[in-house]
């Protein structure tokens, strides 16, 4: 009776674990469909087809790759921390691969018909947000996975990252909604308001975004989701208490 509790606590873990990578794999495959069946496909020739290839890129690699870098640490919580750090890392910079790609796409599609860049709303919180996410990237890999900074320095900084990594994640999809309403209304919208299948498939695909975050941040910030600290970690958690305390840490 005793452990129904946790039992009760891991199984719901389990099922919004299984329910996020449903809605961010759904997500990703509506982007698909919706570049591919209704935008004309995808191609990188300068073209309204080259185009296509930002949402996708951006969906895939600032949504749904992030959430899932910063759910590693939920899932695999028995695993050494080194490796889940690298793990970490690594999903990342495929996220940051996906999006470089992504904004390469739309600028090239830009200078091909001679549009202009970075006057919408969208544009400039996608490059808030991409400039914000390499920057988090390089200082994870400096004061976690490769570090530089002095362990006072890595204990300090560590809230600060976790609290950009869910801001990213939320500054993600806002900038996806705003695009999808930005692309909605340049492309249908004469006929949008008589509920075309691409405005609603477009409109669906926004709900599974937010759906996406909001099971990602309760997951995030849930105390009995967090990973337990093994024997090493603790050792390293007094050793940054001591020496915040000022003190002299002593050897493990």
């Amino acid at each position: 009776m005793e452990d129904s509790a946790p039992r009760r606590s891991r199984a719901a873990f389990a099922g919004l674990v299984g329910v996020s990578q449903v809605l961010g794999l759904a997500s990703v495959v509506l982007t698909g469909v919706w570049m591919g069946h209704f935008r004309g496909g995808f191609a990188w020739n300068g073209s309204k087809q080259e185009f296509n290839i930002h949402p996708l890129c951006m969906v895939l690699g600032l949504v749904f790759l992030q959430g899932d870098a910063i759910l590693v640490y939920r899932v695999f919580h028995k695993e050494p921390k080194k490796n889940v750090k690298l793990l970490h890392g690594i999903i990342h910079l495929l996220a940051l691969i996906m999006s470089i790609v992504g904004f390469v796409a739309v600028f090239d599609y830009h200078r091909a018909a001679k549009i202009p860049d970075m006057y919408s709303l969208h544009s400039w919180c996608g490059m808030t947000t991409l400039i914000l996410f390499c920057l988090q990237w390089v200082m994870g890999l400096m004061f976690f996975l490769f570090p530089v900074a002095s362990a006072w320095l890595r204990a300090s900084y560590l809230p600060v990252h976790v609290f950009c990594g869910l801001a990213l994640l939320v500054m993600s999809v806002g900038t996806s909604l705003l695009g999808i309403t930005e692309t909605l209304l340049f492309n249908i919208m004469p006929t949008y308001s008589k509920f075309t299948p691409e405005g609603v498939l477009a409109n669906v695909l926004g709900i599974l975004l937010v759906c996406f975050g909001l099971v990602l941040g309760h997951l995030m910030t849930r105390e009995e989701y967090r990973r337990p600290p093994n024997p090493e970690e603790e050792a390293l958690s007094v050793h940054f208490k001591t020496l915040t305390d000022g003190g002299s840490p002593t050897t493990p």
